[in-house]
């Protein structure tokens, strides 16, 4: 019987290396003359689910936990039974007639806030991003006041704005800025410098540079500061509504948990959990037909 060729050792420790690299990795791998061809496709079972269905289950799985939860004397207290938050609508909003004006108001102050928060905000981040100077003045103060929550400058809100309404819009206002401020700024300063260069020489000016170039890049960037501002002004609204409102959803989460109404307390939490959720949905369909040429 002739020795094996030097050929056939190599083909033979070729094939035995890519066995190993399959049984070790789970990746198919074909070795050099195509002896080895793996036509396993896998098959996503997961993605054949409807997202619908999705939905129900995750529904259901919540409501199961919750039943534990309201079950389990250690948690019960802090988690009713559905039904009676359910019934805390009836209880809010035509017994007491107080759910829709706390809607209302919280809603106007989350809205101006947010809307004064958003035109500060832009021009700023453009501005830092543009030019260093007003970039180094104004970027260590940002990160400074970014990382005080807004419940400790309350106080000082309060005795500069006032009680009421316009202390709310100040504190709302200021933590949206600081978040539109800092992601739009992001965007601006990550646009492809390519473009800008490619820009510049074919001659365009600063006005067309940013109309251009700029703020069709920052879009994305743009609408993501939205939601996050949305985001933080409706987790702000508590302490917002601390400085002695009379009416509003985080003032009257509050109220409620000081009387250990705990129902009435969870249906003002969902509802505020669920303005967010509508708010999320409603950008993102913007978002999509706004950014659609990406």
């Amino acid at each position: 019987m002739p020795p094996p060729t030097h050929h056939g050792q190599s083909r033979k420790a070729v094939c035995l290396s890519v066995k190993l690299i399959n049984c070790f990795s789970g990746l198919p791998v074909q070795p050099l003359g195509g002896s080895f061809v793996n036509k396993e496709k896998k098959v996503d079972i997961v993605g054949k689910i409807p997202k619908w269905a999705w939905l129900c289950l995750s529904l259901l799985s919540a409501v199961v936990l919750w039943f534990f939860l309201s079950k389990n004397p250690t948690t019960a207290l802090s988690f009713p039974p559905l039904p009676e938050v359910f019934k805390a609508y009836h209880t809010m909003a035509v017994e007491r007639g107080k759910f829709w004006p706390d809607v209302l108001a919280s809603m106007r102050s989350v809205g101006i806030g947010f809307a004064l928060g958003f035109l500060f905000g832009v021009p700023v981040a453009f501005l830092m991003a543009w030019y260093r100077p007003v970039r180094f003045i104004l970027e260590p103060w940002i990160q400074f006041v970014r990382n005080i929550p807004p419940l400790a400058y309350v106080p000082l809100v309060v005795l500069a704005a006032g009680v009421g309404a316009k202390a709310q819009i100040v504190v709302i206002c200021i933590a949206t800025f600081l978040t539109i401020t800092v992601t739009v700024f992001q965007g601006v300063i990550n646009v492809d410098e390519t473009l800008i260069k490619a820009a510049r020489v074919l001659g365009a000016n600063d006005t067309v540079l940013f109309v251009k170039v700029i703020f069709p890049a920052t879009t994305p960037f743009i609408i993501t500061a939205v939601r996050l501002g949305i985001s933080v002004a409706l987790t702000t609204l508590i302490a917002a509504e601390s400085t002695g409102a009379v009416a509003g959803l985080g003032m009257r989460i509050k109220a409620l948990s000081q009387v250990f109404e705990n129902a009435e307390m969870m249906f003002y939490i969902i509802v505020v959990g669920v303005i967010g959720m509508l708010a999320e949905k409603i950008l993102k369909f913007f978002e999509r037909r706004l950014t659609s040429w990406q």
